[in-house]
């Protein structure tokens, strides 16, 4: 590991154990500090995905409602110039609906991408922290 705390360059043989467990106290603090960062902004970029997505799932919701609508205003609304009204009102009702399936599935696919709830990029960044503290320690 560098030493990129801003001490005096020293060798490992010329510090003191005790100026060596204060590197490494600042270097294990510094990095923490960084991963929590790095939580912090992957877990804001899912938390909008998810909103997003939960949008959208709602549209979805509000189609289905007004095709439910649709369906019972077609059935009162006679619409029988050229098909039964029965028919007419299936047929209206029936769009309305596949809009509001075809919404809803882009929503969920768009909130899928935000699970699981998890800053993997940070927890790969952790392990490779630990590997690199691991290879250290073994030199």
């Amino acid at each position: 590991m560098e030493d990129t705390a801003g001490a005096p360059s020293a060798t490992a043989a010329d510090s003191s154990a005790s100026e060596l467990v204060q590197q490494l106290s600042e270097q294990v603090s510094r990095l923490i500090r960084d991963e929590l960062r790095l939580a912090e902004l992957e877990m804001t970029a899912k938390g909008k995905r998810a909103g997003l997505g939960i949008g959208m799932l709602g549209g979805g919701g509000l189609l289905a409602l007004y095709g439910i609508g649709c369906l019972l205003a077609a059935a009162i609304i006679a619409l029988a110039l050229a098909v039964p009204a029965w028919l007419a009102a299936v047929i209206v009702g029936a769009a309305v609906l596949a809009a509001a399936a075809v919404i809803a599935l882009r929503g969920k696919s768009k909130l899928s991408t935000a699970t699981p709830v998890v800053p993997e990029q940070t927890v790969q960044s952790v392990k490779a922290d630990v590997e690199e503290i691991k290879e250290s320690a073994h030199r």
